[in-house]
């Protein structure tokens, strides 16, 4: 394979210039590498290899900038200052340039094309360097001065905790000695532990254990000055007791990615005895921290502290490093750095498996939820500090080291702190010189190879533990047996709901039983009901995807009806009245508060219905169910006297009328259909609706399905009534016939009924058919019965005593060929009825304080229902106001009609020039004050005046993986060449071929056998999804053009 060195490849940019350039294989590979590796979004600048800077000079640093330089994307990693281990190491070198003089740095970035800067210790964190080189247009990772607070003032982090309820120590600040010891004295807790409240290089906790030496910690601090000015402010807390644990995280300011759990060990020697110190040594990940704790601390802790930071005006972007004390009562925040840890970094960053360039890229560009990094699993890493005689106190430099290829032979990594280089000789020149780390199937074998290291190491008193990681070992050792907990099932959580839910249950009781929960099976005593020569009627169902709404809305007290009412509603078919039911509630893992709304709801519809909740089955099973979601299923039993069954299929006949009983809504059918309108259209289930915008859509459509039971089973007895149906699973077309002889059908008229707004709504958001309307939907009626002629008005007054209900329909008898249902005037019922509350109070919140953009077409309007859809939701940054062809009557046109947008045809044969076509098409923009323009299958070339008046605000789409296969057959390029991967490209539009900034990329697999229709076909897919991703991210300000057509994130 051919290599290229040191090419530049200039920022890509594209034209709406058609045009063909030979395909870049170099450039293909590259894009195939890191497909394959880690599948990520790409973006122009990572398109080529760039220069990066960190700033610091310990190991962590060295441990960063030794990651950094394994990406493909990297061509060199400058660190200043750096130290022995960082000098002239292949892709890594030391720079000189003094990191506390912010404006010299950017400088340095500017000289040296430096495209990302990574910023490793607090201090220059807290000086806002960060904060400055941004400024200045250059990239940084690490979070802001305001966002640093959380590590440069612990009094300031305290209060934080405080106010967004994160757990902490108890605690109080003070900036006089003689409160904070008069505090110590009196608090009600162990107020032991003493913080200087800044920067004090990770040393400034005294943890005591009396009150005596909290007070002498305080005297040392105020007034000794011992941490200098950082403890002019002390934060006196709670000593708590415990387990310390490190949990770190990347964060984009939304999104947290955690890290394996790490421990780290601050005392000098084994047995955690002598003097605190900066960390002797760390392993990964911690095995006491289980998936659930780890959880439960990502929810809590972690993204509790991002999201308070954003709330305050402060996005946190960068590492968050969280340490805990695993305490009973929960793990409990003891501090917070706003970065690596030393020596945590050096155990972490050799499990990941991801290219840790791209991970700070996504964290930059805060698309850290597209590009969540991986982690080895099955692996081990334990880090050993060795440092130098005297430490943490006064300490020798200067003195030689050797044994370091010795221990790069037995296959360690070992990471510079305190080296530096002199006469070519590696010499110590810090207090903790060398961290040798080991990366092994578990945490034993990894300690051991460490300590081999270690061993092979030498210089002159040399100061290390051995026993890093000793409690994880010995946590590791205790024989403890598998328990059914472990594998994730909770018995006493499913002890907690029945004991719950047993209440319910007993008041759903019954003549013929007592519902009491517990035993192996419930009993039914049919002669203590009143049945004389009874038949057993059972029928069973489920919610379907409803399920899916109530769980995302998080309302789960309605749901039960649901399950209830499928089952008794359809055995009411038999004439049966229910008698008792059984429930099935099955999960991942059981949330005792959700299962018992679920069940509270199940057993007060069981008590509407008339029938006992006799039993369930409450099944937790690990794996198969992800978190937070659940299914239901029912089982209902009933009965009838046998000369009262139903239907009464010899007593149908022509002329019989049809009762339609009113429905509450859309009941539990047909909601996969729903969903997928609801996720086409402009609302989404939080969005108000109604006149009043008292209730939610979602609300709306978990209106329970209604309970005929009690209702209709006195005039099924009757013996006016000849049939029953539920209107189920198959809408109107396809239940009614079940009760029907197959020589009869029925007419109904839609306009009989009243059609409840929310089918009208379904109708006309997803352009649906009469006859899938009627085949899918209730569309108002959840019940008909089928009467005589001449009795059909009384059996209708009986109805409306209780229910809503119409005459809607006779019986026919059924010629050849012709359907067993027909509904009539249902469109224009679904007019008729149609209100605009369900839209228009959404529709008059969407307009303001959006982009206004105009879509430009040819034809169909290329990725145009995208973007329709995209623009529809409350929370895009666009509306499209406008849609331009330079065709008359193409289908695009009619696709911006349908959705309400405003139309105008330019057509280009009219104009004797691009120049003047361009004039009009502005003309028409002007018109619309729009502010961004989108091409859409817009098959006419920009002129250049056009071009650089709209300069940074027209987008476009391009079927590959800009800078490779430009022009018009790219699908074609593309096989020719051979790759593996091409993709789609949206970037801006600028005068040169093909060559606009990039905004968004998204990869597509070539796989064998493709032709250019089946590739452009799933290149399209993914077009669909780019180019409305990409239009969010400039409607919303995240990217913008800059001087020189040069793309900047915010």
């Amino acid at each position: 394979m051919s290599v290229l060195k040191e090419t530049r490849i200039p920022p890509s940019r594209h034209s709406p210039q058609i045009s063909v350039a030979p395909p870049c294989a170099v450039l293909a590979l590259r894009y195939f590498r890191k497909i394959f590796s880690h599948p990520r979004v790409l973006s122009g600048a990572q398109a080529m290899a760039e220069r990066v800077l960190v700033i610091g000079s310990g190991g962590r640093e060295h441990a960063l900038a030794w990651k950094l330089a394994q990406s493909p994307h990297v061509k060199h990693v400058f660190v200043a200052p750096g130290n022995a281990g960082t000098a002239d190491n292949g892709k890594i070198s030391n720079s000189a340039v003094p990191v506390s003089d912010h404006a010299a740095v950017a400088q340095f970035c500017r000289d040296q094309d430096i495209r990302l800067v990574v910023v490793g210790p607090e201090v220059p964190l807290a000086a806002g360097i960060v904060d400055d080189l941004t400024a200045a247009g250059i990239k940084c990772f690490g979070p802001t001065a305001k966002a640093a607070q959380l590590e440069s003032s612990k009094s300031f982090t305290k209060a934080f905790l405080d106010r967004h309820e994160i757990p902490t120590a108890r605690w109080k600040s003070f900036t006089d000695p003689k409160a904070a010891c008069a505090f110590i004295n009196s608090a009600t807790f162990p107020a032991l532990v003493v913080k200087a409240s800044g920067l004090a290089a990770g040393k400034g906790v005294i943890v005591a254990s009396t009150k005596e030496q909290a007070c002498k910690a305080v005297i040392e601090i105020m007034q000794d000055k011992s941490f200098g000015t950082a403890g002019e402010t002390v934060v006196v807390e709670e000593r708590l007791e415990g387990e310390e644990i490190s949990c770190l995280c990347f964060s984009d300011g939304v999104t947290i990615a955690p890290m394996p759990p790490a421990q780290d060990h601050k005392r000098l020697m084994d047995g955690d005895e002598g003097p605190n110190t900066g960390g002797m040594g760390a392993y990964s990940p911690a095995p006491q921290i289980s998936k659930d704790l780890l959880q439960k601390i990502r929810e809590t802790v972690l993204q509790k502290t991002v999201d308070g930071m954003r709330k305050e005006g402060a996005p946190y972007l960068g590492v968050l490093y969280a340490g805990l004390m695993l305490t009973k009562d929960g793990p409990k925040v003891l501090e917070f750095n706003c970065r690596f840890g030393d020596p945590e970094c050096q155990v972490i960053l050799p499990l990941l498996r991801s290219d840790l360039y791209e991970v700070m890229q996504a964290v930059i560009n805060r698309r850290l939820a597209s590009s969540m990094p991986a982690w080895k699993e099955d692996s081990a890493a334990v880090t050993v500090v060795m440092a130098s005689q005297g430490y943490p106190g006064t300490y020798p430099k200067g003195l030689e080291i050797t044994g370091l290829a010795k221990a790069k032979q037995l296959g360690l990594e070992v990471f510079h702190a305190g080296t530096a280089l002199k006469d070519g000789r590696v010499v110590t020149s810090g207090g903790r010189v060398l961290t040798v780390t080991a990366i092994k199937e578990d945490l034993p074998t990894a300690l051991q190879e460490a300590n081999l290291g270690v061993a092979a190491i030498h210089f002159q008193g040399a100061i290390y533990r051995r026993d890093i990681g000793y409690r994880a070992i010995a946590f590791l050792r205790q024989s403890r047996g598998l328990t059914y907990k472990n594998s994730g099932v909770d018995i006493e959580a499913g002890n907690t709901l029945v004991q719950r839910i047993k209440p319910f249950a007993a008041a759903t009781s019954r003549s013929g039983c007592n519902a009491e929960l517990g035993g192996f099976a419930g009993l039914f005593d049919l002669k203590a009901a009143g049945y004389k020569d009874p038949i057993l009627v059972s029928g069973t169902d489920g919610v379907g995807t409803k399920l899916k709404i109530a769980q995302q809305c998080q309302k789960h007290d309605t749901i039960g009806q649901d399950l209830v009412a499928m089952c008794v509603n359809d055995i009411l078919a038999q004439g049966a009245e229910p008698l008792f039911f059984l429930d099935y509630f099955a999960c991942g893992k059981l949330d005792v508060e959700v299962a018992q709304g679920v069940i509270a709801g199940i057993a007060d519809a069981c008590r509407k219905a008339g029938c006992a909740l006799l039993g369930g089955e409450t099944a937790e099973m690990p794996g198969m169910y992800p978190p937070g979601e659940y299914d239901l299923a029912g089982f209902a039993v009933g009965a009838v006297e046998r000369g009262q069954m139903l239907p009464q299929l010899d007593r149908i006949t022509e002329g019989d009328v049809v009762i339609g009983v009113a429905s509450s809504g859309v009941h539990s059918n047909g909601f996969s259909l729903v969903r997928k309108i609801v996720e086409k259209s402009s609302l989404d289930f939080s969005s108000r609706v109604g006149v009043s915008g008292d209730q939610t859509l979602g609300e709306l459509l978990l209106t329970p399905t209604k309970l005929y039971s009690k209702t209709l089973l006195p005039v099924l007895r009757s013996g006016h009534v000849k049939a029953y149906a539920h209107i189920t699973g198959g809408g109107l077309l396809e239940n009614i016939p079940r009760v029907l002889p197959e020589s009869f059908g029925v007419i109904l008229d839609a306009l009989t009924w009243k059609i409840p707004e929310i089918f009208c709504w379904l109708h006309k958001e997803g352009n649906l058919s009469e006859e899938e309307m009627a085949r899918t939907f209730n569309c108002g009626v959840g019940a008909v019965l089928v009467v005589q002629k001449d009795v059909a008005q009384q059996v209708l007054r009986d109805i409306q005593g209780h229910e809503t209900a119409w005459l809607i329909g006779k019986v026919v008898s059924l010629q050849r060929g012709s359907d067993n249902v027909k509904v009539l005037n249902l469109h224009r019922a679904l007019q008729a009825n149609r209100s605009l509350c369900v839209q228009s109070h959404i529709q008059g919140n969407i307009q303001t304080g959006k982009m206004k953009v105009a879509v430009l077409i040819s034809g169909t309007g290329t990725n145009l229902e995208a973007l329709i859809n995209s623009t529809k939701k409350d929370t895009s940054y666009a509306q499209i106001v406008l849609v331009i062809s330079n065709k008359p009557g193409v289908e695009g046109l009619r696709k911006a009609e349908r959705a309400g947008i405003p139309t105008r045809v330019v057509e280009h044969t009219r104009y004797p020039s691009r120049t003047e076509f361009d004039s009009a098409v502005d003309k028409v923009l002007e018109e619309f004050s729009v502010e961004l323009i989108c091409l859409a299958g817009f098959m006419r070339i920009l002129s250049g005046p056009f071009v650089k008046k709209w300069e940074g605000k027209i987008l476009n789409i391009h079927p590959s993986l800009l800078p490779s296969f430009k022009g018009a057959h790219a699908h074609r390029l593309v096989l020719q060449a051979g790759v593996r991967v091409t993709g789609c490209t949206v970037h801006f539009v600028a005068e040169e071929v093909d060559a606009g900034a990039i905004i968004f990329q998204e990869a597509v697999p070539v796989k064998l056998g493709d032709t250019e229709a089946t590739l452009a076909e799933r290149v399209k897919e993914a077009e669909h999804r780019a180019f409305p991703a990409a239009l969010q991210l400039v409607a919303s300000g995240a990217v913008r053009v800059g001087e020189a057509g040069k793309i900047y994130w915010k």
